[in-house]
């Protein structure tokens, strides 16, 4: 399977809106991989255009400039929200350019290209054709007001901007006048036969399949894919001053993207792309570009002698509290926003709890999100563990029973995998969900009936107790087997304690037993209500901090003058950190295994650290005058353990420890009996 996600636009950040497709899509890859299935995950960042191009001239960079740092904040954000992607690119690359150039050459050669003059809308004050988005007007059909110039958002209609009523120049903000320029179309309706069998074939939904009869009922038209210069994007080949149109590159960007993966894998891009290909293709879109999805690229495939699509799955807009997303009201809400205060990973079970294989819209309703986390994450799913292995590590050597007391409850959780992977596959990751969690309300129920608890209080339940908590312990383990495509880091935290490497879906078939597990720690906290509404507050503009010099000292025993004392405030107060910069701030405890001098530095120790699930580090602190080497071996500190490694003279750090006291020889550290453990975070 070849599987694609629509191509972020790369003149902004990334918002929850994109976030909500690409989790939709990396959720049913994962699950495709979780079941055995070679799946191969693909996207770019869409860098061509004018908007582009007046974006860079605005910021004073070149658009290859902006293009490449929006396309590394683009990474970075789809990383931390634990998008998978398998390549990630830019329709901007050498292999989108080849790509691009080696099908429109297909095109022209088969007599599905032809030039005509057509009347174009031209800004005389900007001195340049104007791009169908940079005109808008009154809709030809529906007459909205302020609609762009190649479709209407209201109805759904297509035209031309030649077709809007009253339209206006983006750039200036006048009336465009129109202007004679040859332009390269692409013969669309000469497809329109094999495209309405297409459709009808089950390759989209169904309602979309119902919109697609309006536009075949109204005629499909050839497709403009020139624009004149100045305009970023690929030259024509053989036609100076012509550039092909966006979304004529932007759907090949996925084979571009698909390209630089076979150059460093072993795929072949004709395994997947050759008409006769017995690979599936999955197209994930939002329903406000079908038209682009459903009727051009499946026919500008067909055209260039390629496979169409097996599927273009669509979903619909997400709104923020029942709103569309506004910067004004605090509802444009960027990935980068949401993750300075809360795990991908709560976001990623949201939505998926609320997607359907429909195209409706989708409600972001931070009331419900707090409510639905803390209920059915923290208060059902985490529970069942929390609830068993303390009994298990306690009182059996963290050792399972070697048979489970209720056979039939565990078959029972095996069983609804049948009805939980249909889901999955069918994109009902709603249903998913209500299933996943019904199994969870009854392994609670099967706890609270048996109550271990009570049972542990009689040395002689001993092995009772440790059969019920193994039974509990192994349904919990089958919920997140099954919940692996939605939360990937908690399984794998979960996969630790459970001491396995990796799980498939079929590994639910066999209960763990007999088996040692670890320690458990916490998988979820609780989300505070209070902090989820400060999502939709309008972020205050961004300032550098300024701090207010000490104009008097201030003394360390509590006399300090009323000017110092306010003075040092000052200070203080300037460099104030928000609740959201210090909740980014990863605490963790760390077990020195080793200390060294450092040659060279008077201050320094260089300190080996277990930091549990963290693995091993190396730091280097300035603690040499407190404590001698040897003596540090086996003791405890606190670490920041998120925190970028620096390169120094003596070596890289992978952190920076905590420790307590005024400096030279008065500074300590944890002692090795506080009962903290490598790994457990500090709150």
């Amino acid at each position: 399977m070849l599987v694609t996600s629509a191509l972020p636009y790369a003149n902004g950040p990334i918002h929850l809106g994109y976030v909500l497709e690409a989790v939709q899509t990396d959720v049913w890859v994962r699950f495709q991989k979780l079941r055995g299935h070679e799946c191969y995950y693909v996207c770019a960042d869409d860098t061509h255009g004018t908007p582009i191009m007046l974006k860079a001239q605005a910021e004073g960079v070149t658009p290859e400039q902006l293009i490449d740092l929006v396309n590394v904040e683009h990474q970075r954000d789809l990383a931390d929200m634990l998008i998978g992607f398998d390549n990630f690119g830019s329709t901007h690359s050498a292999e989108n350019k080849a790509v691009c150039e080696r099908m429109y050459l297909i095109l022209r050669d088969g007599g599905h290209i032809e030039r005509r003059s057509v009347r174009q809308a031209y800004d005389d004050d900007a001195k340049m054709f104007l791009p169908d988005r940079y005109v808008k007007g009154i809709c030809p059909v529906c007459a909205t007001a302020d609609q762009y110039g190649d479709s209407c958002e209201h109805c759904g209609s297509t035209y031309t901007p030649a077709d809007l009523k009253s339209p206006i120049s983006v750039v200036s903000g006048t009336p465009p006048v129109w202007r004679e320029s040859e332009h390269y179309f692409f013969r669309l309706s000469s497809f329109e036969q094999s495209l309405n069998k297409w459709v009808k074939s089950g390759a989209v939904q169904a309602g979309v399949a119902r919109k697609l009869e309006e536009w075949f009922s109204q005629g499909l038209r050839d497709w403009d894919i020139s624009r004149d210069s100045p305009y970023f994007g690929f030259e024509i080949p053989d036609a100076p001053g012509k550039y092909f149109y966006v979304w004529f590159d932007a759907p090949i960007g996925y084979l571009g993207s698909l390209t630089q993966l076979c150059a460093r894998t072993n795929l072949k891009f004709d395994d997947f792309l050759a008409a006769d290909s017995t690979a599936e293709l999955h197209h994930f879109i939002g329903k406000d570009i079908l038209y682009f999805h459903t009727l051009f690229w499946p026919a500008v495939l067909q055209a260039a002698g390629m496979r169409r699509p097996t599927a273009v799955h669509a979903h619909g807009f997400l709104t923020i509290n029942g709103q569309k997303m506004s910067k004004s009201r605090g509802t444009f809400i960027t990935a980068r926003r949401y993750l300075q205060s809360f795990p991908p990973e709560y976001l990623r079970y949201y939505f998926a709890a609320k997607l359907g294989p429909g195209i409706d819209d989708l409600d972001l309703n931070l009331d419900e999100f707090t409510t639905r986390l803390n209920s059915d994450i923290v208060g059902k799913l985490v529970n069942i563990a929390s609830r068993c292995a303390g009994f298990i590590t306690k009182n059996h050597a963290g050792s399972m029973a070697r048979a489970l007391p209720e056979p039939a409850l565990y078959a029972e959780f095996v069983t609804a995998g049948k009805a939980i992977a249909e889901a999955y596959e069918t994109r009902d990751t709603a249903g998913a969900i209500r299933d996943i969690m019904a199994l969870a309300d009854r392994a609670n129920q099967y706890i609270d009936l048996k109550k271990p608890w009570t049972l542990a209080k009689q040395p002689e339940n001993a092995a009772e107790v440790q059969a019920i908590c193994t039974q509990g312990l192994n349904l919990f383990r089958v919920l997140m087997i099954y919940l692996q495509p939605v939360l990937p880091v908690m399984a794998a935290k979960s996969r630790h304690f459970f001491r396995e490497q990796n799980w498939t879906w079929t590994d639910a078939a066999a209960p763990l037993l007999g088996t040692a597990i670890n320690p458990y720690e916490p998988l979820a906290t609780r989300l505070d209500a209070k902090q989820v509404a400060q999502l939709v507050e309008p972020e205050a503009p961004q300032t550098a901090p300024k701090a207010a010099p000490v104009t008097a000292p201030v003394s360390h025993q509590g006399g300090a003058s009323d000017a110092a004392s306010l003075a040092a405030a000052a200070a203080v107060e300037g460099n104030m950190i928000s609740i959201d910069e210090f909740l980014r701030v990863d605490l963790r405890v760390a077990k020195i295994l080793g200390a060294d001098l450092v040659t060279g530095a008077d201050k320094l120790l260089k300190l080996r650290l277990d930091v549990g699930e963290l693995g091993t580090r190396e730091i280097f602190a300035g603690i040499r005058g407190a404590y001698d080497p040897a003596a540090l071996v086996g003791r405890l500190i606190v670490v920041v353990a998120n925190l970028e490694p620096r390169k120094m003279r003596f070596g890289v750090s992978e952190g920076m420890m905590l420790a307590a006291g005024p400096g030279g020889k008065d500074i300590f550290v944890l002692s090795p009996d506080s009962g903290a453990a490598p790994g457990m975070r500090v709150k």
